[in-house]
């Protein structure tokens, strides 16, 4: 009906023009022109010729959240609290320490447990030294066992992992220590993170992959170091390997190694299994010695004599778990030296010798971390 309406209105419109103009042509224009209205306004309500006009998109808003004040990280823990001070922007400088395993016996090799702190001789660069602190063998212990893992020790693996298990159950403290797992070959691999879940550590040892590759010695060193840094406790490596260095870069020294571990403040221990792989390759006690063997010798003395560990060169099966045994007691037994050194007067990042003798007893022999290198200060806002 709106339709018509519109089309009557329209239609005594042209007829009012045609009576004021008086022209036959105007009357057939505008009945074409209605004609045409007509049709479209049929069409528009069909709904045959409906086209819908694209919505307008919506705007997206997106809410940025700004929190009114910026998370803090946990500071790490230090001995020595930091200085306090009123004005956030003014600079504290954190005290470092230096932890220094000690670990004493008499000539007959039994282990001394009994000693105080005033009955220790400690020297830097040959110069006396106060004890900061005397720390008896039940503080916490994080420690990283490496496993050699290249082709070279493929003969002697499955008794290792069986005998690691073994040091790993007699080590572990529940609830107190914790481990990792590290495989070495030509890139060094994070087998099992820290955990103190001896299971964990179980399962990561029976599902080792098999032995494959060259031997990336000191470059695996560094990045094990890296990586036990941040650990809480005594840190301690225990590398099982014949020593061999074939794959690290060669612009890594020994030197970088050993100084990796010392700012790890890192003890290390060595289960040589060269003399064992050659041992049951050939059945002869001792195998032969050729250069490359001789210099893995001197590298892992070096490595843990500088970091207050040992050595350990078992031949066979017994001499095997004897090792592990061995530096199990040895962690059990053992002392920690803590020393800060005077940040006033040292040049961060110099080595430094260490001397620790037990005053007016010349006949016990102690073994102790050799070095350290002076840390940098620790400034924060």
């Amino acid at each position: 009906m709106a339709v018509l309406s519109r089309e009557a209105n329209f239609y005594t419109l042209a007829e009012s023009k045609d009576k004021s103009v008086g022209s036959p042509v105007m009357k057939s224009v505008l009945f074409i022109l209605l004609f045409a209205f007509s049709a479209a306004s049929a069409a528009a309500q069909s709904g045959r010729v409906r086209v819908d006009p694209t919505p307008t998109p919506t705007p997206v808003r997106r809410t940025v959240y700004v929190p009114t004040e910026l998370p803090r990280a946990k500071p790490s823990p230090t001995p020595t609290p930091a200085v306090s001070d009123k004005d956030s922007e003014t600079i504290r400088v954190d005290s470092t320490l230096v932890p220094i395993p000690v670990f004493v016996t008499d000539r007959s090799g039994r282990s001394i447990t009994n000693l105080k702190a005033a009955d220790l001789d400690l020297q830097i660069d040959g110069k006396a030294a106060p004890i900061g602190e005397l720390v008896r063998s039940s503080a916490q212990v994080s420690l990283a066992m490496i496993f050699d893992n290249s082709s070279s020790v493929t003969l002697a693996r499955e008794f290792e992992k069986e005998a690691a298990i073994r040091f790993f159950r007699r080590v572990i403290r529940s609830g107190s220590d914790q481990a990792a797992l590290f495989s070495l070959a030509d890139i060094t691999r994070l087998e099992q993170p820290l955990t103190g879940d001896i299971r964990n550590i179980m399962n990561a040892i029976q599902l080792f992959p098999p032995p494959k590759g060259a031997t990336a010695l000191l470059d695996g060193l560094i990045e094990v170091a890296q990586y036990m840094r941040e650990a809480p406790g005594r840190r301690v490596i225990v590398l099982v390997s014949d020593g061999e260095d074939t794959y690290s870069d060669l612009k890594t020294t020994l030197e970088d190694s050993i100084r990796s571990l010392q700012l790890a403040d890192v003890q290390v221990f060595v289960v040589n299994t060269k003399a064992f792989e050659n041992f049951k390759r050939t059945g002869v006690r001792g195998g032969n010695a050729n250069i490359r063997s001789l210099t893995a010798e001197r590298r892992l003395a070096e490595i843990t004599a500088q970091t207050g560990g040992e050595v350990f060169g078992p031949i066979d099966e017994r001499e095997m778990d004897a090792a592990f045994a061995r530096i199990s007691a040895d962690l059990a037994d053992q002392f920690t030296i803590y020393f800060y050194p005077d940040q006033e007067t040292e040049t961060p990042g110099q080595m430094r010798t260490i001397t620790v003798a037990v005053k007016g007893r010349p006949e016990l022999n102690v073994r102790a971390r050799q070095s350290y290198y002076v840390p940098k200060r620790t400034l924060s806002l």
